[in-house]
């Protein structure tokens, strides 16, 4: 195997994916990526797994090197990106154990390497739609007859990490109608976008951040709780992953192959 096609970058909890076939550590000119790359094969698909926080999740949040990590990706000639995470609710309706499929996000991180572009090259990617729309049909798709509770959208909200929120940002947060909250989608969504892979958020529900208003059994998240839930609904994950990677069609019907035609700036 020299490349593949499918790229699944597993978030808190999820470090491995199928049996790997070949690895493929990678310098890129944004430095290591957080692991090694294991390549494998699922439906005659290749498929390139990249734990997003390290093997042993010695990257936070703030810290994960998503600019190497998408690099690493696309030098393996990868269009498809699943990106799963663990995210927690906003909202009474999106309980712990649900999955979202995002179609927005909304950046409130701060300081991150969030573009390949610092110059003297200049681009202004869109991201109007961050997510790719095929491949979130196709979890959609895939999650049938699973038995699982899906979203088919929902708004995430990206903070700085690695703390949680307080109360006052969590009901301000609400208060904008946004539904789920999480510490990695931005960059890495967008870095995609940049390197024109498609891109789709796999999320799955651990909490319902700082508790449920009116409802005081409904405690604030703690990061064991998070791991508890997580692990609790990680072979569900496994399973929907698997299948939307069998579904993934061999050619791209969407516009994020040519997202950065009309970006760049020249002099």
């Amino acid at each position: 195997m020299k490349g593949a096609s499918v790229g699944v970058i597993g978030g808190s909890g999820f470090y491995k994916f199928m049996q790997t076939k070949e690895a493929s550590r990678q310098e890129t000119p944004y430095g290591s990526p957080s692991a090694t790359v294991k390549l494998s094969v699922v439906k005659g698909k290749r498929v390139a797994f990249l734990p997003r926080h390290g093997e042993h999740h010695q990257f936070p949040p703030h810290a994960v090197p998503y600019r190497a990590n998408l690099f690493a990706l696309k030098r393996l000639g990868v269009e498809r990106v699943y990106g799963p995470t663990a995210v927690g609710s906003l909202k009474p309706g999106i309980k712990p154990g649900d999955f979202v499929v995002s179609d927005q996000f909304v950046n409130f991180t701060n300081g991150r390497k969030d573009t390949y572009f610092d110059g003297p090259e200049t681009a202004h990617v869109g991201s109007a739609d961050p997510y790719c729309p095929e491949l979130r049909a196709l979890v959609v798709e895939a999650s049938k007859g699973l038995g699982i509770k899906v979203h088919t959208k929902g708004t995430v909200v990206v903070i700085q990490g690695p703390r949680f929120s307080t109360r006052a940002e969590s009901r301000f947060f609400r208060a904008q109608g946004w539904d789920i909250i999480n510490m990695t989608q931005y960059p890495e969504a967008i870095l995609a976008r940049e390197q024109e892979m498609c891109y789709a958020n796999i999320s799955l529900v651990t909490d319902y951040d700082v508790g449920v208003e009116g409802d005081p059994d409904v405690k604030p998240v703690s990061n064991d709780e998070v791991m508890r839930v997580f692990n609790a609904n990680l072979e569900k994950l496994r399973t929907l992953l698997l299948k939307a990677i069998e579904l993934t069609p061999a050619k791209r019907s969407c516009d994020c192959g040519s997202a950065m035609k009309n970006a760049r700036i020249s002099a």
